[in-house]
């Protein structure tokens, strides 16, 4: 049976109607109309649908949309502030960080808890960080690059 919640996605209200079993990134997808978090494995295993709920990053596919109700939920759509991208946006790009794109989000989404908790990582920090994000695309050499070159601009 449906059950309607309120959450905060992104600094806004959304009433949405959800099942019990109803997943995060489904209810962001088609509910919400979110999509840059997507679905790669539905299994908890690649990290291309992290988002913050309260600021700590988690897989959207393991999130029932129960447990975020009454939380703040950020998803890379809600980094940009005024129509300027997030730093950690800003430097994907300019440290040619994307190559298709599809674990992208997911990986910025860890960076900014990362850069949250740790301003100044280092290397060996930042493939910590991001453990949980699979990139099938790169030796994630210019990922590194880019979340060391926000750092240095936070």
């Amino acid at each position: 049976m449906k059950q309607v919640i309120s959450l905060n996605v992104n600094n806004e209200a959304h009433e949405v109607a959800v099942q019990p079993y109803d997943s995060l990134l489904d209810t962001l997808r088609g509910t919400v109309g979110l999509t840059a978090s997507k679905k790669g494995c539905d299994s908890g295993g690649c990290g291309c649908c992290t988002v913050l709920v309260d600021g700590r990053a988690v897989y959207a596919c393991m999130t029932l949309a129960l447990q975020v109700k009454d939380r703040k939920v950020t998803t890379v759509e809600g980094l940009r502030t005024d129509g300027e991208l997030d730093v950690i946006q800003q430097s994907f790009i300019d440290a040619d960080a994307v190559q298709c794109g599809y674990c992208t989000c997911g990986i910025m989404m860890a960076a900014k808890q990362l850069l949250a908790d740790n301003p100044d990582p280092g290397e060996d920090d930042i493939r910590k960080g991001i453990s949980g994000n699979l990139c099938r695309c790169t030796g994630y050499t210019k990922i590194v690059d880019a979340i060391k070159l926000a750092a240095t601009r936070l």
